[in-house]
């Protein structure tokens, strides 16, 4: 007997023999045309479905181009070796940062993306402080109000904070507690009583 009907108790099902187990099998030629059927009926399924997917992709897909001047977000990741690329219309020479002047300035279009934002907005490598966890490290300069947020059990004090951020101006409410266990020297007066 096969491997498969060894560990599972039964024949394997396959293209060619599709039939229940004990029922007749075909035999010459009706065998090569149920056969054939099976594997046009396949093969149309997998075009229908390959039909679907193209048309989902085609929608999301938009042609990048960019223009001598442009803003880009370049996409990094560690690279082994060199990559080299076959056409010249899908690479793109940036003129990259002074911190990143040892880097090969050629890149594939799919590691680019138009900026968006407001190009004032630049803050230098030099001064973004980021923590352990990734995130980038913001101060508060002041508590601006605060309020009481009431549950069915209890009653959890907020403060609204006013945030030194490079983005502008930024206001957030936060848990009054830990808030002042993390920055217990914008608390000098205060506003929440």
């Amino acid at each position: 007997m096969a491997p498969f009907e060894a560990l599972y108790g039964r024949k394997c099902r396959s293209p060619i023999c599709w039939n229940e187990i004990g029922e007749t099998q075909l035999t010459g030629p009706e065998m090569v045309q149920d056969t054939t059927d099976k594997i046009a009926s396949i093969r149309n399924n997998l075009f229908t479905a390959r039909s679907r997917q193209k048309s989902y992709a085609d929608k999301r897909r938009r042609p990048l181009e960019f223009e001598f001047g442009d803003l880009v977000l370049l996409k990094v990741s560690p690279w082994k070796g060199v990559v080299r690329f076959g056409m010249k219309d899908v690479a793109y020479r940036l003129e990259l940062p002074q911190e990143l002047q040892g880097i090969h300035p050629v890149f594939h279009v799919s590691n680019l993306r138009k900026v968006l934002a407001d190009e004032t907005l630049h803050i230098p490598l030099d001064e973004v402080r980021i923590d352990k966890t990734m995130h980038f490290v913001e101060k508060p300069v002041e508590i601006i109000d605060g309020m009481d947020k009431e549950t069915k059990r209890s009653r959890i004090p907020l403060v609204k904070v006013r945030w030194e951020s490079k983005r502008g101006a930024e206001v957030t409410w936060e848990r009054e507690d830990q808030m002042k266990s993390k920055y217990p020297h914008i608390f000098a007066t205060d506003v929440h009583s």
